[in-house]
């Protein structure tokens, strides 16, 4: 199989790429410093997370380490030659980075480049997947005509109808910090891509979720969701009467995507990855369906200003994915992804 390293290993999609890896046999490394606690604090901590992965896969070794860490990532990529790594490690909230702009751009920006430069020096040949985000786009996405329904804003522009494309704008809009530092590395992977032929995918994720998410306020909609509903904690809406509409894929059907890519690679790809309009839900729509799987009532209070930056209505549009990787397709739905983050919030919580 080969040797797989993996960044931000202890968080959502890094560790579903272990489990899913580890399962098909391959040698998995994560590098992970929970940087999520110092981003989030204590609740924010993955170590929970890194303990399930050392105790329960076959083939897997943690190192702590921080992808800052510019001569420590090229001394390991020299040592291990992965065969693929996946970059999942970042600062990932676009409210938390206006608070600490350094520490965003040199976790998300200068340590994708940390990694981008150490495979290039030191290992070719490995494939590199990146996860960038569908905040490249900015707020330019709220520019395209909406209709507004009962509990829902919808796209209302025939040219959309399959949500957002790859080649939409990426610049002259609001971004956030965040949007910035993630946009940078997107194009810096893309760029090692096109300039030195390494084998490099930026994957710009709708709302990527499932059970092992750590989710806070700031980060992680659909499990912080389910985490206030379980505690009948109070959720925040913020702006857009909680309309605002997610599409949402579990971190299972990305990893699967990710062995797809790496049994066939290319060289500077871009994909949307997210649950599609199949998968798409409102904070409105999304209240509704925990309630009823919990029956617990959902409780909130609307906060009449919306996140700067923030969509309206996001939903990847899958065709090209679909399209270059037809085998792939999504195997959770928008059901399964709220029954099984309400089961691990049940067993952590308790």
């Amino acid at each position: 199989m080969g040797v797989l390293l993996i960044t931000g290993s202890s968080g959502l999609i890094g560790s579903e790429v272990a489990q899913y890896f580890d399962g098909l046999g391959w040698d998995v490394h994560g590098i992970d410093n929970n940087q999520r606690e110092v981003f989030f604090g204590a609740e924010g901590s993955t170590r929970w997370n890194q303990k399930r992965l050392e105790g329960t896969l076959k083939r897997f070794t943690h190192h702590e380490l921080d992808i800052r860490d510019r001569n420590r990532i090229a001394d390991l990529i020299r040592q291990l030659k992965p065969r693929l790594l996946v970059h999942a490690a970042s600062q990932p909230s676009h409210d938390k980075a206006a608070l600490i702009p350094f520490d965003d751009f040199e976790t998300n920006a200068v340590g994708t480049l940390n990694l981008l430069e150490a495979v290039r020096q030191n290992s070719p040949e490995t494939i590199f997947v990146h996860f960038s985000t569908n905040k490249v786009y900015g707020d330019a996405p709220n520019r395209i005509r909406l209709k507004e329904l009962e509990k829902r804003w919808e796209l209302d522009d025939p040219k959309y109808s399959n949500g957002i494309p790859e080649d939409f704008p990426v610049d002259q809009s609001l971004h956030s910090l965040f949007g910035v530092s993630k946009l940078a590395s997107d194009l810096l992977v893309q760029e090692y891509g096109r300039y030195f032929g390494i084998r490099t995918c930026c994957l710009r994720g709708g709302c990527l979720t499932g059970p092992c998410h750590t989710g806070v306020e700031l980060h992680g909609f659909l499990s912080y969701l389910v985490k206030c509903n379980l505690e009948k904690k109070v959720y925040k809406i913020y702006g857009y009467k909680g309309k605002q509409v997610r599409d949402n894929i579990h971190a299972y059907d990305v990893a699967r995507f990710i062995d797809s890519f790496a049994k066939n690679p290319r060289v500077a790809a871009v994909y949307n990855v997210g649950g599609g309009r199949e998968n798409s839900c409102s904070i409105l729509e999304a209240f509704d369906q925990v309630s009823a799987l919990t029956g617990i009532p959902m409780q909130f209070e609307y906060v009449d200003k919306a996140r700067q930056g923030d969509h309206i209505c996001y939903i990847s549009d899958l065709r090209k994915i679909r399209q270059d990787y037809p085998d792939w397709k999504l195997t959770k739905s928008l059901k399964d992804i709220f029954q099984e983050i309400a089961d691990a919030w049940k067993i952590r919580l308790h």
